[in-house]
């Protein structure tokens, strides 16, 4: 009886082993996003298509908690405190204001950031190569003059271009001088209306009535995550929408050169798999995306009176008619 029970225990202990064994192979990813819209949609998607190629898949060897701060940076402090609470694995932080506020939180949890135009200006790591510290990511920096060069073929004329930007996102501020330095050299002057709130973004764009010759916006979540009423607000003003987010193209920008936000967020998957596998943040250089797809508006365009060039519409990538 006694080696009956002897081999029962034994029994017993190898299949509790076995059911740790597999508990831990279960890994936690956190992630949080500035605020739901389908350039960051579009992120998140592509890290976690990119980390089930890996071998971790949601709901099997993979836990993921996501959340929100609704364009909220108070909300986004409070994500970022909880997360690190909860202690992940890895943290993915989209959009600078939800980066920032997690990066603050944690000296120890890897936290990867995306779809961050700036991470050096924005405190996330002190360059562009490995950071040696927790921290590591992938950034969707535009470079300046093809954006300007894009704008010039819809606009050849172009004197005044507005700007419709939050000024509490860093990246935002950073677009904003190299476009008045690229407005220098290209004779053009930039016309600045700042929306500090989502709310204020309409109200921006109509106070550009008549000053400027079209209105560029960048990859600003406020904005991006209100372009409808930038839409309005830019037709009933008659001022043509040019973007770097081709997601807005489909919602009333004429045209939009831009990163794919998809590869950005597999990119971004790539590095959150290696930090599960093993790896440190740290040793993990910033990542930045070296191709740009062009995106068409053309219904758009004849609303707004502008004139698409053949060459451009052959080149692009998308085209809505």
């Amino acid at each position: 009886m006694k080696k009956v029970k002897t081999a029962l225990w034994a029994a017993l202990s190898a299949v509790l082993v076995s059911s740790g064994a597999l508990a831990a192979e279960v890994k936690h990813v956190a992630i949080t996003a500035i605020v739901e819209h389908p350039a960051l949609d579009a992120v998140r998607e592509g890290a976690l298509a990119e980390l089930k190629k890996a071998g971790y898949e949601a709901g099997k060897n993979l836990k993921v908690d996501f959340q929100s701060a609704q364009g909220n940076t108070a909300t986004a402090a409070q994500i970022a405190r909880k997360f690190v609470g909860d202690k992940p694995d890895v943290i993915l932080a989209i959009g600078t204001p939800s980066a920032q506020s997690v990066v603050a939180a944690t000296r120890h949890i890897p936290v990867v950031f995306s779809a961050i135009s700036d991470p050096v200006a924005a405190k996330l790591v002190k360059d562009w190569g490995a950071s040696g510290t927790n921290v590591t990511g992938a950034s969707d920096t535009l470079p300046i003059q093809p954006q300007i060069d894009l704008i010039k073929q819809l606009i050849p004329n172009l004197k005044k271009v507005g700007y419709v930007y939050s000024t509490g996102e860093v990246n935002s501020v950073v677009v904003l001088k190299q476009l008045q330095q690229a407005g220098k050299e290209n004779g053009f002057e930039v016309i600045e209306a700042p929306a500090p709130r989502t709310t204020d973004i309409g109200i921006a764009a109509r106070s550009l009535k008549g000053k400027v010759d079209v209105i560029y916006t960048s990859t600003d979540n406020n904005v991006v995550s209100a372009y409808e009423a930038l839409y309005k607000a830019a037709l009933d003003s008659n001022i043509p929408l040019v973007a770097s987010d081709t997601s807005t193209v489909a919602r009333g920008a004429i045209a939009a050169l831009s990163n794919n936000y998809y590869v950005l967020g597999e990119e971004t998957g790539k590095m959150m798999a290696s930090i599960l596998n093993g790896e440190k943040a740290g040793n993990i250089p910033v990542k930045t995306m070296d191709k740009l797809d062009l995106h068409l508006n053309l219904k758009s365009a004849k609303a707004f009176g502008i004139h698409v060039p053949q060459t451009l519409v052959e080149s692009a990538k998308e085209v809505i008619q």
